[in-house]
């Protein structure tokens, strides 16, 4: 009778293995039996990150946690309007930052000021939507970084758009998307990854399953045995990793942003992380998660397992961590500072990237408001 025809996209790899994520999470620092499992079932195998790597990783994973913590203070103290927390999630935002050229795109959540400051944004510039006074502080253009996504999933579709877009132009740019385990239940997540997949567009969706979409745990949420496994569908590459394990997600992330910048096609790589805090300042956790349950994420706290990996190695001494821990210090005094004045903020900038030539209404409108608030 023959084989039944099929229609098949011969622009893309039709080997299914070829997009599966490994067995289980990549892990390559000592502590997890996930590495030894991964090697017994037949994971792909990734280069370990250098040591001058590894060392910055650690430097801005002490950075980015003293920052979260004083940006929750602030929070607390009426100086931020709201603060979502990244702590124990260090390890996905700086791995993320780091993976990437700084000719690459960063498409961030609303989670991810810790991204923003390992990018090299200034900190009271990735606080300012969290302030409330913009939407967006800093340059996206010059930074190579979109606002902010607020609205889950929604950046998804652009950062594809994008990096389909800079390869028309003969760029070799990557965009790197951070998104949460709750947005890839958001329709935006899945025409992103289809439009990635047909396009072969060089971009990677970085899922940081923290457990839980603000109080659903991820259970709830998925039948799949992970996350990652959403990418197979689409013809997406995927790959799943320790979310805690600086050291593989930094493999990862490289070998996913490389791979789709040589010409393989987009990468969703999901990292097993654990939200320590609450979904934001204004969070109750306890109304919904035993407090017991985040134990074992302790022993597996992100900054922790670096440093004891380069202690073993040698890497890493006790006045390294003290200088590690005082720039720390220093940095978040800084932000404290500054953000304890009152901004100074013009009304009329309100409309200012609106649109890029604005029409006869609203200019129309901003002489109105520059004239009723004295020419600010």
């Amino acid at each position: 009778m023959g084989e039944t025809p099929t229609h098949t996209n011969s622009g893309t790899r039709t080997d299914p293995s070829h997009w599966l994520p490994s067995p289980v999470p990549v892990s390559l620092l000592p502590g997890r039996e996930g590495a030894a499992e991964q090697a017994r079932t037949g994971g792909r195998a990734y280069a370990g990150p250098s040591a001058p790597s590894l060392l910055e990783a650690y430097r801005t994973m002490v950075l980015g946690r003293r920052f979260d913590e004083q940006a929750t203070a602030l929070a607390r103290q009426g100086r931020l309007a709201v603060h979502p927390s990244s702590l124990g999630q260090e390890a996905c935002q700086v791995g993320a930052a780091l993976a990437l050229r700084a000719t690459d795109w960063l498409f961030p959540t609303y989670r991810d000021c810790v991204a923003l400051v390992a990018r090299g944004i200034d900190a009271v510039e990735a606080l300012t939507l969290l302030r409330g006074d913009a939407h967006c502080g800093y340059d996206p253009v010059r930074h190579r970084t979109a606002p902010q996504c607020t609205p889950l999933a929604t950046h998804a579709a652009h950062a594809t758009g994008l990096a389909h877009g800079e390869r028309l132009k003969g760029a070799d740019t990557v965009a790197l998307a951070l998104v949460g385990d709750g947005a890839t239940s958001e329709g935006d997540f899945h025409e992103a990854l289809n439009l990635a997949g047909v396009l072969r567009a060089p971009v990677v969706f970085l899922v940081q399953n923290n457990g839980y979409a603000i109080s659903v745990p991820s259970a709830e949420q998925c039948a799949a045995p992970s996350l990652a496994y959403k990418g197979v569908g689409y013809g997406v590459r995927s790959e799943q990793v320790d979310g805690n394990d600086a050291a593989a997600v930094l493999a990862v992330l490289t070998a996913a942003v490389e791979d789709a910048r040589a010409g393989g096609g987009p990468w969703l790589v999901e990292a097993h992380t654990y939200r320590m805090g609450p979904h934001t300042s204004a969070d109750d956790p306890s109304r919904y998660r035993d407090s017991a349950e985040s134990d074992p994420w302790l022993a597996r706290d992100p900054v922790a397992l670096l440093e004891s990996a380069l202690r073993e190695r040698g890497l890493l001494t006790d006045d390294d961590v003290k200088a590690a821990a005082a720039d720390a210090e220093a940095y978040a005094a800084d932000v404290r500072e500054r953000l304890s004045a009152d901004p100074e903020l013009a009304p009329t900038a309100l409309l200012d990237h609106v649109y890029h030539s604005p029409p006869p209404h609203l200019a129309d409108q901003q002489a109105l408001l520059s004239a009723e608030s004295g020419g600010r």
